[in-house]
């Protein structure tokens, strides 16, 4: 009778357990990859979301700052003094100040360059530091895992990716295509 209860034990066998651990197993090496997969996706489109960001700010300043962007990113955030002559500090910013930093932001290195000085800048209505186009780019962190596409957008307005995560080439009013290289232009 003792011996007939220690066998009629409530507990797992062995062979149980390892059935379990083998579904787990298998149910997350199908959700880890998608969930990869949506974190990628989400951190192109928040960096797809920037570039539009940067191109209606940079649009705003050219605006206010005589017909011209600015060679300085920082100028497009609050306070505006040293940069456009007699605007004032209080007014909304251009830009918010975590995409002027040009600090990674979701899985995504940022860099900006301006082009060229415009010719016979009138600085008492045009910031010291202008210039006649810009180019804004974001590329993966870690390639393959935090993005695959690498994206660039430039004065023109356009927003350019390159699929395999390096900097993107433009076709804006800074020539940094290569000969034979277009810009991937992404659609809408």
């Amino acid at each position: 009778m003792l011996r007939d209860k220690l066998h009629d034990s409530k507990g797992f066998t062995l062979i149980e357990l390892l059935i379990v651990v083998a579904i787990i197993s298998i149910i997350a090496a199908i959700a880890i990859p998608a969930l990869l997969r949506a974190r990628i996706a989400a951190n192109e489109s928040a960096a797809i979301g920037d570039m539009r960001t940067v191109i209606s700010g940079g649009a705003a300043y050219n605006v206010a700052n005589g017909g011209f962007y600015d060679n300085n990113l920082a100028c497009l955030t609050a306070p505006f003094s040293g940069c456009i002559p007699g605007y004032p500090v209080n007014t909304p910013n251009f830009l918010d100040s975590q995409l002027t930093s040009l600090l990674a932001k979701g899985g995504y290195n940022r860099s900006y360059l301006g082009g060229s000085a415009p010719v016979g800048l009138n600085t008492v209505i045009s910031s010291a530091t202008s210039v006649t186009s810009y180019v804004y780019w974001a590329t993966p962190s870690i390639g393959g895992q935090t993005g695959i596409r690498g994206f660039a957008a430039d004065a023109s307005g356009l927003i350019c990716f390159s699929p395999t995560g390096d900097p993107a080439l433009t076709t804006g009013s800074i020539a940094l295509d290569s000969p034979g290289v277009a810009c991937n232009i992404l659609s809408d």
